[in-house]
């Protein structure tokens, strides 16, 4: 399984390997994107059923990328003659082409071009057509293409298209590690500031005219360098998962006003955590969240500054959101989620007898 370490990616392998482990699953875990922090490296350590093989090949969306990407590749392919591994389970899409072996399963959690339209309003510039054809690629080669939302799997088919069969799979978390405490006058907004997707700026525009403080936890580091201010709000800059946690359970409200969230494990984890959700009313919140959350319109700072005062000086309904939330997060279980996983390895591998022949691809070169 590949994976990077920026973003919910790196969560989401994680707890995906955790919730395989009682099925007996082995989880060779490719790193890429940058050298992995002491934190990082002890957070997968911890489970038990992670084996690490670290690189800091730039990913497929960063700045001149390509001749990392075809070395990354290269690494990956010796990985699997090394490994010989069941299944190739890649969280990203380019590699997907690369002649591997073995079946290869492609999930889809965010792309550029969506992106693009999402937080510019507009298509992605021609500089991205050469991502965009090693994109489309890498998907249409693939066995499987999983999304975890249907939103995220329209968007795929809408730039990428025609895709082979895919699935949507939600994601999940252990609701165990996630407990509501006594809440705070607070309001709680968990991403990286650099990220236009997730609109902080939204938050500090209105952050004046509001009842109670707002609280940003995230990087103000972007990983091509440069960095941001929260300006109005309250920056607690990187947390670890601990500190997070404990921020979680303590916040009355948690908002989220993202022009592009594919799926959004930051608003299930403050839902697990009891939190009121106030999220932008975008189709994959929706998809997720159904009723049991606040929506607002994108880029109407009255209409969230309104939003969010009342449910602050609304307990009654805070509280009444909060357990709404709760309920619905619960069916987004790591079980579950662990469960589906398994059962599309299982399709991929009907009758357990792997194959010698390559299977369609090449290697890619830039």
């Amino acid at each position: 399984m590949t994976a990077d370490s920026i973003g919910g990616v790196w969560t989401y392998a994680l707890e995906l390997a955790r919730g395989l482990e009682p099925y007996d699953v082995t989880v060779a875990l490719a790193t890429m994107g940058s050298t992995l922090s002491p934190q990082l490296r002890h957070e997968a350590q911890r489970v038990a059923n992670i084996e690490l093989f670290e690189s800091a090949f730039k990913l497929e969306w960063m700045e001149d990328p390509w001749r990392e990407v075809q070395q990354a590749g290269e690494w990956l392919l010796e990985l699997e003659a090394q490994l010989n591994p069941d299944i190739i389970h890649l969280n990203g899409y380019v590699h997907g082409a690369l002649p591997w072996r073995h079946p290869v399963l492609v999930v889809g959690h965010s792309c550029v071009l969506s992106w693009w339209q999402a937080v510019q309003g507009e298509p992605a510039p021609l500089t991205w057509n050469h991502y965009r054809q090693q994109v489309t690629r890498g998907l249409r080669v693939a066995d499987l293409v999983v999304t975890p939302t249907q939103a995220m799997l329209a968007e795929l088919d809408k730039f990428y298209g025609p895709l082979p069969p895919s699935r949507v799979i939600h994601n999940g978390r252990d609701f165990k590690q996630f407990v509501p405490t006594t809440k705070e006058p607070f309001a709680l907004c968990i991403g990286r500031l650099w990220d236009e997707a997730k609109n902080v700026a939204a938050l500090e525009r209105i952050a004046p005219e509001l009842v109670w403080p707002v609280y940003v936890a995230g990087s103000t580091q972007h990983p091509e360098g440069g960095s941001l201010r929260a300006g109005q709000l309250h920056a607690l800059g990187h947390l670890d998962s601990h500190q997070l946690k404990d921020w979680l359970g303590r916040a009355a409200i948690y908002v989220l006003p993202a022009r592009y969230e594919p799926f959004g494990l930051s608003a299930l984890e403050a839902a697990l955590s009891g939190c009121a959700l106030v999220l932008s009313d975008i189709p994959s919140l929706r998809e997720v969240w159904g009723e049991a959350a606040t929506f607002v319109p994108l880029d109407d700072d009255a209409a969230l500054t309104s939003t969010l005062n009342t449910l602050m000086q609304d307990q009654s309904r805070r509280l009444t959101l909060g357990q709404q939330a709760r309920a619905r997060a619960l069916e987004f279980s790591l079980k579950r989620m662990a469960e589906s996983y398994f059962g599309v390895y299982q399709d991929l591998l009907p009758d357990r007898a792997l194959t010698t022949a390559p299977r369609v691809g090449e290697l890619l070169y830039f």
